[in-house]
C-alpha cells in the first residue's frame, strides 16, 4: 500500500507490501527514471511529485509494474518534459507548491488533449475529486492506495489514450462517408447552417439541433463533435424514443450490482462512458417526463448516481440534443419540461428541409452519385437534363436521407453513362411541381400567391407556425404578422 511519509524508515515499510520492491531507503531528489530489467519496454509514464519519497515509491511500483517511469518534482518542470517527450500517461500529486496538481492537468489537458493524467490526493474530499474531473483528470486515487490500484488506473487510461489515437489515424484514413453530404450545399439556408457550426464547435455550450426527420441532425452533432476541443474523446449517441423509460433511465446513468433483476455486474452509463466527450441525445422530447427530472439534475450539478448506487459520479461531457418535433409545443403541452429546455437549448441550430434549399439537391446528388459509383465501380457520370428536373420538383419529404437513398437506388439500377427516368423510383417520376405556373393558372396578385404558399406550408407542417417558420426563413415574429394580415391565423392548426 502507497502513502505518504517523512522519512525513508517509514516509506520503506509502507512499501514493503508491494511485490518486487526490494526493502531499504531510497535517496536522491530531482529527476528519477527507472525500468524493471533492461528487456522491458512498457509504455513511458510521466511521475510529477514534490516528496522526493513519494515520488520514487511511485517511481519503482510502475517500474516493477514493467512501465518505464520518469520523475520530476514540480508542474512546469512536467510541462516541459512533457512538451518534448511521448508519454502515455501522467501521475501527479495534487497538492504541490507553485503549481498544484489541478493546475498541470488544466495545462496538460490544454496542450496534449489526449494524455490521460491521474491525480494522486492524501486528501479524501468529493470536491477536489470532482475539481480534478473538472479539468479533464482521468482518474483520482486517494492515499494509501494498493499496487494494484495504480497498475489498474494506468493501464485503464492507456488503453483508452491508445484507442483515441486509433480513432484519429482510422478517421484520417477513411474517404469522407456519403451522410455528410447533410453538410454540402451553398444555399442561404445552409451556408447560415454552416457559418453557425464554426461559431458554435468551439464551445462548450449544450447545442439542440432542430429539424425535419431526415435533415442530418446527428451527422451534424458528430461534425460539432470533430470540430471541437472534445474531439479526442467519445461521441457516444443514443436515441430516447429506442428505448423503453426504466432501460433508457440504466443506459443513461448506469447501474450498480444488484439494482435490478438480471443487474449481475455493474455497469457505466452513457455519462460516464462519454467523460471529455459529446453525449448525443436524439429525439430528447421523446424522454420520459420523470426521467427528464433526473437528467437536469445531472446537468446542473455534473454528476450522475447510478441504479442502485449511493455515490455520485462526476462527469465531464457537453451536450447536444435533437428533436424532430416542435419544442416550443412540447414545451406548452407539458410534453417536455421548460427548465429542461432552457439548459439544453444555449445554441439552437435549425436544419432546413431538402425542398428549401434549392439547387442543393444536384449538389447533392452528384456527391452521392460520385461516392455510390466508386463503391460499386460503376462507370455512370452523371444525370440526364429530366433526371434533374424531377430532382428539383420532387419534394423530398424525407429530405437529405430520401436523396441518398434514390441515388443509390439509381446507381445500382443504371445501365448507361447517365441515371436515367427509368432509374428513379416512380413516386419521383409521378411527381408534379406544384409551384409552375402554365398556360391555364389564373392569374393571381402577388399577395395572393404569397397568402396560398403561407397556407400551403403551415398545412404541410401539420400546423406548426415554428416550424412554417424555419420553411419560409421568417423568424416567428414576422410570420405572425403575415398571418394577421392575411387573415390565416385561424385557418391551420394553432401551435
Amino acid at each position: 500500500m502507497l502513502q505518504g511519509a517523512t522519512g525513508a524508515a517509514v516509506c520503506t515499510a509502507a512499501f514493503a507490501a508491494v511485490p518486487g520492491v526490494p526493502p531499504g531507503p531510497f535517496s536522491g531528489s530531482g529527476r528519477d527514471s527507472w525500468t524493471k530489467g533492461a528487456s522491458v519496454s512498457g509504455e513511458r509514464i510521466l511521475v510529477v511529485d514534490d516528496e522526493p519519497m513519494m515520488g520514487q515509491l511511485l517511481v519503482r511500483s510502475l517500474g516493477n509494474l514493467g512501465f518505464q517511469v520518469t520523475r520530476v518534482g514540480s508542474g512546469p518542470e512536467a510541462l516541459a518534459l512533457a512538451a518534448t517527450d511521448d508519454f502515455a500517461a501522467v501521475t501527479t500529486d495534487l497538492r504541490m507548491p507553485g503549481m498544484n496538481g489541478l493546475e498541470l492537468c488544466d495545462a496538460l489537458r490544454a496542450s496534449n488533449p489526449s494524455l490521460p493524467v491521474i491525480v494522486i490526493t492524501g486528501h479524501a474530499d468529493l470536491a477536489s475529486a470532482v475539481a480534478a474531473m473538472r479539468v479533464g483528470a482521468y482518474d483520482f486515487l486517494i492515499k494509501p492506495f494498493e499496487s494494484a490500484s495504480l497498475d489498474f488506473a494506468v493501464k485503464r487510461a492507456i488503453e483508452r489514450s491508445s484507442l483515441k489515437k486509433e480513432l484519429k489515424l482510422l478517421r484520417s484514413s477513411l474517404p469522407v462517408p456519403a451522410q455528410l453530404g447533410s453538410l454540402i450545399g451553398s444555399s442561404a439556408p445552409m451556408r447560415d447552417v454552416g457559418q453557425l457550426l464554426a461559431r458554435v464547435a468551439p464551445s462548450d455550450s449544450s447545442v439542440l439541433i432542430t429539424g425535419e426527420s431526415g435533415t442530418g441532425k446527428e451527422l451534424v452533432a458528430r461534425a460539432l463533435h470533430r470540430e471541437s476541443r472534445r474531439q479526442e474523446g467519445p461521441f457516444v449517441a443514443i436515441n430516447c424514443a429506442a428505448l423503453p423509460p426504466q432501460l433508457l433511465e440504466s443506459e443513461l446513468f448506469g447501474y450498480e450490482r444488484g439494482a435490478f433483476t438480471d443487474a449481475r455486474t455493474p455497469k457505466a452509463g452513457l455519462f460516464v462512458e462519454a467523460d471529455g466527450g459529446t453525449l448525443f441525445l436524439d429525439e430528447v422530447t421523446e424522454l420520459p417526463v420523470a426521467l427528464q427530472s433526473k437528467l437536469l439534475r445531472a446537468l446542473q450539478e455534473r454528476v450522475v448516481r447510478p441504479l442502485g448506487g449511493r455515490k455520485e459520479i462526476p462527469f465531464d461531457v457537453r451536450i447536444v440534443a435533437a428533436t424532430n418535433v416542435d419544442v416550443d409545443l412540447a414545451v406548452r403541452e407539458r410534453r417536455m419540461r421548460e427548465d429542461l429546455y432552457f439548459r439544453i437549448n444555449v445554441i439552437e441550430v435549425s436544419l432546413p428541409p431538402l425542398r428549401a434549399r434549392g439547387n442543393d439537391v444536384i449538389e447533392l446528388a452528384e456527391h452521392f452519385l460520385g461516392y455510390f459509383t466508386t463503391r460499386m465501380q460503376k462507370q455512370t457520370i452523371g444525370f440526364t437534363p429530366e433526371v434533374t428536373r424531377h430532382l428539383l420538383q420532387y419534394g423530398w419529404p424525407g429530405n437529405v436521407r430520401e436523396l441518398q437513398n434514390t441515388i443509390e437506388r439509381a446507381v445500382a439500377l443504371a445501365s448507361h453513362d447517365r441515371i436515367t427516368l427509368e432509374d428513379l423510383p416512380p413516386k419521383i417520376v409521378q411527381a408534379k411541381r406544384v409551384d409552375v405556373i402554365d398556360d391555364d393558372t389564373p392569374l393571381v396578385t402577388l399577395e395572393a400567391m404569397e397568402k396560398r404558399h403561407i397556407l400551403s406550408v403551415l398545412q404541410r407542417c401539420n400546423g406548426s407556425k415554428s416550424a412554417a417558420a424555419r420553411v419560409l426563413g421568417l423568424d416567428r415574429s414576422t410570420l405572425w404578422r403575415r398571418l394577421d394580415r392575411f387573415r390565416l391565423d385561424e385557418e391551420p392548426k394553432p401551435d
